[in-house]
């Protein structure tokens, strides 16, 4: 945007952080902090933190003023700032749900996934607890964006930004927001347009100061477009501004001066441009860099940079680290001017521009980690130079910092109604992602919200496979963190959309994980009755290993229930299921399993023999955890028995192995070898039996299946 360059000497740049005059106000909420509040007058300790309000309608500098005042009070708060947006540009307010994840995240605390806005709330006032921080909280909607995240601790300082009175929050006073003094204003305007100008024409930067009402956000605006033009005189602006047509209020909420200034900053710019800023809006979360402005006005990425950088510079955008944010105070006025000025269709284009530029950029950064895959490395070679990364590494940066951003594209994406297969793509495209370089436990909660988007749009277009890949997904992400009856319903849920959709693996894979929410829950009978439904269902289909690994979990819940006799039986097919198959791993698992029900069941000779016999098919598959687990349940049968010299034997034989496998120090490690034991036993079936008196362990996805995070890309890429 040449013709649109700043010649003033930087000072554009530089006075992008000036702050100007409210002097007062910041005096007075500085002696707010100190204000004794209605607790401490009644004789009670202050139960919550102290919140300070300023009130402004947006372009007042009200974010500005309550970041200066942070910074002054900064030293009396070492555990540092917490920073969160309670209503986005185009003005939905945000879920408390997505507040407190966000705010925990920045402490570094994961909130369980699928955790709903009061338990993570509550989450995030016990960890405020106890530390003496500052928490801004911009652009409050009303209270109840603002009580839940308050901590229960008089050592932190809440600064909330609102439009009006937080009314419902007690011993709250507003500081009210208007315009600057003159003095102040003028100040500001001087900030851009440079000295020379408004000392030569003082009379005329009151006037200016004047036609903006001393709003900043208006004097930013015209401040931008006199440094834009070197040759104009201060007195210029101000015809210009008078001479604007008065075309009526603008959008509600925004100040009559900052409308004016806007139009004429606005009505300055090259076509091209002007449509980039409209188009703007659209950028997920407010921000966008080279590769949005890019794709939504469909131009070069250095036409983009360019327009970006004239753009900034002119105050229409804020710089954002590496990214541009559009103004919240202008926001309203870019979204009635797409809506007056563009085509639904065309924003409909830009908008899928946008997403489809993003799905390239994710699945470029999900292949940069697998430098080994010949086709991602093809497809990442015909992607433009802009799209690639050059190594993993970066990569994550670049996820890690636009994470918010890109959940709130898959959100626009889903909302839009009209986008859905480019949403489910996108979805699909960002779990991998997440997946990729963070694990699926790590992103968890990230996860969890993705599944829900494409549950959204699997029920809104009927498609029953993607609906139960997602409830499956949902559902392994409740077990996962302890909410075994909302995972068992989704399960059932799941289950009724695979048989819709006739998917045979949605079918076993639910039937399968009902047996498992039955068996977390402790109820034997029902947990081997869904059991015995997936067994047929995968003896139906021929599917032997999966078949032999059933036979196990039968066995397993047999077990808990103390029908010993019953579970040798299935664990014997197990094993005879794993022979068949040739898959030795399991077959000595399998078999180990057999002893230690057979221990269970007091017949501790039958154990040994069986135990030895696992020992060796350990031995022939080459597991030699497993063997050392074998080994030391040998010794503990020895030693039951009444033979301490044949115990010491099998101890050492262990030990050995253990050292091979781990080093010195591996025997040590795990001493009275339970870790070794249970984690050898759980590789091939559904994890170790244990006695009755024992509390059951974890359900888990089945082996062989998709982890959490990863069924969606079944569901969303088949169709």
């Amino acid at each position: 945007m040449t013709d649109q360059a700043v010649d003033s000497g930087g000072r554009a740049d530089a006075s992008r952080g000036q702050f100007c005059g409210r002097q007062r106000e910041l005096a007075s909420l500085r002696a707010d902090i100190q204000r004794a509040g209605l607790d401490t007058i009644a004789g009670r300790g202050a139960p919550r933190a102290r919140v300070l309000l300023i009130a402004g309608r947006p372009g007042s500098g009200r974010t500005a003023l309550a970041e200066r005042l942070i910074a002054t009070v900064a030293a009396d708060y070492p555990d540092g700032v917490l920073r969160a947006r309670l209503t986005e540009p185009g003005g939905r307010r945000v879920p408390t749900e997505e507040t407190a994840r966000e705010l925990l995240d920045a402490l570094g605390v994961q909130g369980p996934p699928g955790a709903d806005g009061d338990e993570l709330s509550h989450l995030f006032r016990q960890e405020a607890a106890g530390r003496r921080g500052v928490i801004l909280l911009d652009d409050a909607a009303d209270a109840e964006q603002v009580d839940p995240l308050l901590p229960d601790v008089s050592a932190c300082l809440v600064v909330a930004v609102s439009d009006g009175p937080l009314t419902g929050i007690p011993g709250v006073r507003p500081c009210t927001v208007g315009g600057l003094d003159p003095k102040a204003a003028i100040e500001l305007l001087t900030g851009y347009a440079g000295s020379v100008r408004v000392t030569v024409d003082p009379q005329a930067a009151e006037s200016v100061a004047e036609e903006c009402g001393g709003q900043p956000a208006a004097l930013v605006l015209v401040g931008g477009w006199l440094a834009a033009r070197p040759s104009l005189s201060v007195a210029d602006a101000t015809r210009q501004l008078r001479a604007l047509p008065d075309e009526g209020e603008g959008p509600p909420g925004v100040a009559r001066p900052l409308v004016r200034a806007f139009r004429l900053a606005y009505a300055s710019l090259p076509r091209p441009t002007a449509r980039m800023l409209r188009l703007l809006h659209l950028a997920p979360a407010g921000l966008a860099d080279a590769h949005t402005a890019s794709s939504l006005g469909g131009c070069s990425l250095t036409q983009a940079q360019e327009a970006l950088d004239g753009l900034t510079a002119l105050g229409l955008l804020h710089r954002a680290g590496e990214r541009y944010r559009v103004p919240g105070a202008l926001a309203p006025l870019l979204i009635a001017l797409t809506g007056s000025t563009d085509k639904p269709e065309e924003v409909h284009l830009a908008r899928a521009r946008m997403l489809e530029r993003t799905v390239r950029q994710l699945h470029a950064c999900r292949a940069v980690t697998e430098p080994e895959d010949a086709a991602a490395r093809e497809a990442v070679a015909r992607m433009p130079a802009g799209l690639r990364f050059p190594h993993p590494a970066a990569a994550a940066e670049w996820l890690r910092l636009r994470q918010g951003a890109l959940l709130a594209a898959a959100r626009v994406a889903v909302a839009d109604g009209e986008l859905d297969t480019l949403a489910r793509r996108l979805v699909s495209a960002l779990v991998r992602a997440l997946a990729a370089h963070r694990g699926t436990e790590a992103a968890a909660p990230e996860l969890y919200a993705l599944h829900r988007l494409v549950l959204s749009v699997a029920e809104r277009r009927g498609l029953h496979r993607e609906r139960a890949a997602a409830l499956l997904n949902l559902a392994d992400l409740d077990a996962a963190t302890g909410r075994t009856e909302e995972a068992l319903a989704r399960y059932r849920a799941a289950l009724d959309a695979g048989r819709a959709a006739r998917d045979p693996y949605a079918i076993g894979r639910a039937m399968e994980s009902v047996g498992g929410a039955h068996q977390e829950l402790g109820d034997w009978n029902r947990a081997a009755d869904w059991y015995g439904r997936a067994l047929v269902e995968r003896q139906s289909r021929g599917e032997r290993a999966d078949e032999a690994r059933l036979y196990g979990r039968l066995a397993t819940v047999h077990t808990y229930a103390g029908r010993y006799g019953e579970a040798l039986r299935h664990w014997r097919a197990s094993v005879a299921g794993y022979r068949r198959v040739g898959d030795l791993p399991s077959q000595a698992r399998a078999l180990s399993e057999v002893a230690r029900v057979q221990e269970y069941a007091g017949r501790p000779q039958e154990s040994l023999r069986t135990c030895q016999e696992a020992v060796e098919w350990a031995r022939q598959a080459g597991d030699l955890r497993l063997q050392a687990a074998l080994q030391l349940r040998l010794a503990d049968t020895r030693e039951h028995l009444g033979d301490p010299a044949g115990a010491r034997l099998h101890r050492g034989a262990a030990e050995r192995l253990l050292e091979r496998l781990d080093g010195p120090g591996g025997a040590e490690a795990e001493p009275d070898g339970a870790r070794t034991r249970d984690k050898g036993a759980t590789r091939g079936g559904p994890g170790p039996a244990p006695p009755r008196d024992r509390p059951p362990g974890g359900h888990r996805a089945p082996p062989g299946t998709r982890r959490p995070g990863v069924t969606v890309d079944r569901g969303t890429c088949r169709h």
